[in-house]
């Protein structure tokens, strides 16, 4: 006999918070080991592809898992997400080269895109919105553990035991949360026949894959790559819009996307994803290149983002009742401007408390911005579409990210490659000086000057961006209910 759903959900839930913890903990973690790893591997003009692999694959790969898990049940496509994950965590371990360990990188990504959108709908699946409050406060709080103990257990692993283990450490995590899944998870999906739009979703991961690819190759090797790339991506990408428009059951459902309630709070979550982008990548650069602060400061006045995030989070789910999720929404993007704010005030004798503050106003928005985003999205469907919708938001903010780290980093390269203000144009190979070697750069004040006025039109870039984040907000419908959270089927 079957123990009481009551009485399995904390077992699901724990098995779903050890699964976002492999993904959650990667990000820091790699980052930490990445160096040793480059010395050892060689090519180290691929290093940055290391990162990129996972994050393209797992973005591609969101949309289809979340299509598959509406179809043939959550269950299924989490174990199978999990394994992916753990053999490709396992052959990172072994990698003999760089290439070889982007090829497996890219195989985690493929894991992960299956492993987070699946497991926030199963929470969506087995909670009601008055109940998420304390939930959402745990899965945020994945987040915010692991953003601490990432670098804390990178540093450890590479010093007393090998590399190979900073992918390792997943292997018996995620053992213990497939067991959960396997044991606990009940659902009984309606069977039927079912066409799979295995056309439409290769289409569809070769024209995100194509796409982000060529964001991020663009303005390299002279634009070659990024050029052959697009070109991919349009030609697939008419082939998709087709292949979906003649498929029995499509891949994407366009009416799915085109419904107000989830266009909206998805461009919001798009555009908040290319702002949270920017903050991450430059302002540790301005606090380092322009204050001088150590790196240690700089990753303080990120951290503070990362720690006031899974607070909002946490704050916003406990609220979503007393104010309804729009209102809540919509405080989270106003956060984001008002947090933009304090970069538009930082210059080279500024405190770097400015930049700590700022960022924790902006981790504050992304908290109440991104749990209601979703909340709001899985509670405009019902379970037939919660994957697929819940897909939709993940997606669109991962590619938000990578939007935002080629449109913010045009502006930057463009702004330090023309100077302005009586000031003389400054090359990657000078800002890279300048922050590994700061007091020894010859014409340091000179390049010091460009990369603060470069920054400071790059900050002017991020304030745009988060208030159209908020523009976006506002257009998501007052009225949005949807029907009330149904239970998993079988439960």
């Amino acid at each position: 006999m079957s123990k009481p759903p009551i009485l399995r959900r904390p077992l699901v839930l724990a098995s779903v918070m050890a699964a976002m913890f492999m993904i959650a903990i990667e990000a820091t973690i790699v980052s930490t080991a990445m160096p040793q790893i480059a010395s050892q591997l060689g090519d180290l003009h691929l290093y940055s592809w290391v990162f990129s692999s996972f994050l393209l694959s797992q973005t591609a790969t969101t949309v289809v898992f979340g299509k598959l898990a509406d179809l043939y049940g959550r269950k299924p496509v989490l174990l199978a997400g999990i394994a992916v994950f753990l053999v490709g965590s396992f052959l990172c371990g072994a990698a003999w080269s760089m290439p070889s360990l982007i090829a497996f990188r890219l195989l985690q990504g493929v894991g992960a895109g299956a492993i987070q959108p699946v497991g926030i709908t199963v929470i969506g699946d087995l909670y009601s919105v008055q109940e998420r409050a304390k939930i959402q406060g745990y899965l945020a709080s994945v987040w915010g553990i692991s953003s601490v103990m990432g670098p804390l257990a990178g540093g450890l692993i590479i010093q007393h035991l090998s590399w190979a283990w900073i992918f390792w450490i997943n292997l018996p995590i995620g053992v213990l949360a497939a067991a959960g899944f396997l044991v606990f998870l009940r659902e009984r999906v309606e069977q039927k026949q079912r066409s799979l739009d295995v056309s439409g979703a290769a289409l569809f991961t070769v024209a995100v894959a194509s796409l982000m690819v060529a964001l991020t190759e663009a303005g390299a090797d002279g634009g070659g790559t990024a050029l052959t790339a697009a070109a991919i991506c349009a030609v697939s990408a008419v082939l998709f819009v087709l292949q979906e428009r003649r498929a029995r059951e499509p891949m994407m459902a366009f009416s799915l996307w085109s419904r107000r309630p989830i266009a909206t709070a998805n461009a919001a979550t798009l555009l908040s994803g290319m702002t949270v982008i920017g903050l991450t990548t430059f302002l540790p650069m301005y606090v380092q290149g322009v204050l001088g602060q150590s790196a240690l400061v700089a990753g303080f006045a990120l951290t503070m983002m990362v720690l006031g995030w899974p607070v909002g989070a946490t704050i916003a789910a406990k609220n979503f009742t007393r104010f309804g999720l729009r209102n809540i929404l919509l405080f989270g993007a106003a956060l984001l401007p008002l947090g933009a704010l304090a970069f538009l005030t930082l210059g080279p004798g500024s405190s770097p408390v400015v930049a700590g503050l700022g960022s924790l106003v902006m981790g504050f928005g992304m908290g109440f911005l991104s749990n209601a985003s979703i909340v709001l999205i899985q509670t405009c469907v019902e379970w037939a579409e919660r994957g697929a919708a819940t897909a939709s938001n993940i997606f669109s903010r991962n590619l938000g990210s990578t939007l935002g780290a080629t449109v913010l980093g045009a502006v930057l390269n463009f702004s330090l490659a023309r100077g302005g203000d009586g000031l003389s144009p400054a090359n990657s190979e000078q800002i890279r000086q300048l922050l590994e070697h700061s007091g020894t750069v010859a014409g340091e004040a000179a390049v010091r000057a460009a990369l603060s006025h470069a920054l400071h039109l790059t900050f002017w870039a991020v304030f745009a961006i988060a208030a159209l984040t908020l523009l976006a907000a506002t257009l998501v419908p007052k009225d949005t209910q949807g029907p009330a959270p149904r239970k998993v089927p079988g439960e």
